[in-house]
C-alpha cells in the first residue's frame, strides 16, 4: 500500500500562510531549499493537491527548468486534485480531477500500484484526511520565523493525534524538517 505524506512550510508559530512573503527570506541560497525540496522527493510519484494548491504550483512549474531536476520531476506525475469549484476542462499539467466522496478516492489511490502519493501544504484537504485516518506521515519544514497571525496548520478542532518522530533534520539556514507518523493516543479505538 502506498503512503500519504503530508509535506508543510510552517513559521515557529504554526502559521502556513503567506508562504511567499516568509519561506524565501529564511533561505541565505534559494538554491538549498530547491536541494532539500529535490531531495525529500525521493519515492514519490503523485501529488495530492488542494484547489488553491494546484493553481499556484501549475501557475509557475510547467515552465520552470532546474539543473537538478525537480521541474522535470514535479511537471512530468500525476496530480489529484481535490477541488469541488474545478471541473476536468479546468485542469492540464498531468491533473485528474477529485471532486466528491475524497476520503473514499484518496483510499482507493493509497490501494493503487506505485510510490507513496506526496500532499504539499493544503491545511483543509489534510484536515478532511485526518478525519479518516488517511494520512500516513507528516512532514513539516518550521521556519526560524514568527508570522504573528495567520493560517494555522492545525486547527483547534482537530482530534487528538500522537505523533512519533522518525526523522528530524537542520538546513543551514536554520530550518528544521521534522518528520511524523501518528500513534494511537491511548483512550482511542
Amino acid at each position: 500500500m502506498r503512503k500519504l505524506v503530508v509535506d508543510s512550510k510552517v513559521t515557529l508559530d504554526g502559521v502556513f500562510d503567506n508562504q511567499n512573503e516568509w519561506q524565501w527570506q529564511i533561505w541565505e541560497d534559494p538554491d538549498e531549499l530547491v536541494r532539500y525540496s529535490k531531495d525529500h522527493v525521493t519515492g514519490f510519484d503523485a501529488l495530492l493537491l488542494g484547489r488553491m494548491g494546484y493553481q499556484g504550483l501549475s501557475s509557475v512549474w510547467p515552465s520552470m527548468t532546474d539543473d537538478i531536476g525537480y521541474a522535470n520531476w514535479i511537471n512530468s506525475i500525476p496530480k489529484h486534485v481535490v477541488s469541488t469549484t474545478l471541473d476536468e476542462d479546468n485542469l492540464d499539467w498531468n491533473a485528474h480531477l477529485i471532486a466528491e466522496n475524497v476520503a473514499d478516492e484518496v483510499a482507493a489511490l493509497k490501494q493503487q500500484d506505485g510510490q507513496d502519493i506526496l500532499m504539499p501544504g493544503s491545511a483543509d484537504l489534510m484536515h478532511t484526511l485526518m478525519q479518516h485516518n488517511l494520512i500516513d506521515e507528516y512532514r513539516i519544514w518550521v521556519h526560524p520565523i514568527i508570522q504573528g497571525s495567520g493560517k494555522q496548520l492545525f486547527k483547534e478542532k482537530n482530534a487528538p493525534t500522537g505523533l512519533d518522530l522518525v526523522e528530524m533534520e537542520t538546513t543551514s539556514s536554520g530550518v528544521v524538517i521534522l518528520q511524523y507518523q501518528p500513534t494511537v493516543i491511548e483512550g482511542e479505538a
